[in-house]
């Protein structure tokens, strides 16, 4: 992708192509759509829009708060696989495979409805933020530790002998480059994060797709609760990855 400016403006020909690809892919979900055998009713979609869009403001809150924990939950694993200690390494490995080795769908399920129902936790919400955030930050942890151990010990032994301590060390030397190394995976399992709260709503939590699942049951519908629901998540992850390329062009440098 070519950027002017440090990343600021995209190119005038990408601009164009991007114009171009736009126009192809409407003049071809038009015609599929006009081909498509379905009596549409969009009206009644329309008063039933301010439920969907409660919901979908659930899941923005669901996702922002999940995604600071499991980052948070992904750095503590990442440092626990670098312990000295054998059982802290073993368990936080561990529970990475177990969590990574296992389907989300699963986890909730079995979180919910016997590990919160053993322990009499019966707040929908905050125990699907918690295992939602589970399940993610095991990714993050791989992710995190990838970048760090991409760093060379080469580095790390110039930078001692040009006299910086641990703590220089880390700010001035493996966090920047950990960092930039760390944005483009951490920017897709963000954008899976949005995507995976979706599926809060087998335990119950009304957020956006739980609520075009109700409406769609109560209307009857069939297809049109399902595309304000693909373009309400658009509206969520288009803006995070155009953030995170943002960060990627500030963090870049030639090598």
């Amino acid at each position: 992708m070519s950027w002017k400016d440090g990343g600021q403006f995209p190119d005038r020909r990408e601009v164009l192509w991007s114009v171009i690809l736009l126009a192809g892919v409407s003049l071809v979900t038009w015609a599929v759509f006009a081909s498509v055998r379905y009596q549409w009713h969009w009206e009644a979609l329309a008063t039933r829009l301010p439920q969907v869009m409660a919901g979908w403001g659930w899941t923005l809150v669901i996702s922002a708060v999940a995604l600071v924990a499991s980052v948070l939950l992904g750095l503590g694993l990442m440092l626990g696989q670098r312990s000295g200690l054998t059982p802290v390494r073993l368990l936080c490995r561990g529970y990475i495979e177990l969590v990574r080795g296992t389907p989300l769908l699963v986890q909730l399920l079995l979180g919910y409805y016997i590990l919160a129902n053993a322990l009499h936790v019966n707040a929908r919400m905050p125990v699907g933020i918690v295992l939602l955030a589970m399940f993610e930050g095991a990714y993050f942890s791989e992710i995190f530790r990838g970048a760090l151990e991409s760093i060379s010990a080469t580095q790390l032994e110039a930078a001692r002998a040009v006299g910086f301590d641990s703590r220089q060390i880390w700010r001035y030397v493996i966090f920047p480059q950990a960092m930039r190394r760390a944005l483009p995976g951490s920017a897709g399992q963000m954008v899976s994060l949005i995507k995976d709260s979706s599926l809060l709503s087998v335990i119950g939590i009304e957020e956006v797709t739980r609520k075009v699942q109700l409406m769609n049951a109560s209307a009857y519908f069939g297809l049109e609760g399902f595309i304000p629901l693909a373009l309400l998540y658009l509206a969520l992850t288009l803006p995070l990855s155009w953030w995170t390329r943002q960060l990627e062009a500030k963090f870049r440098y030639e090598t």
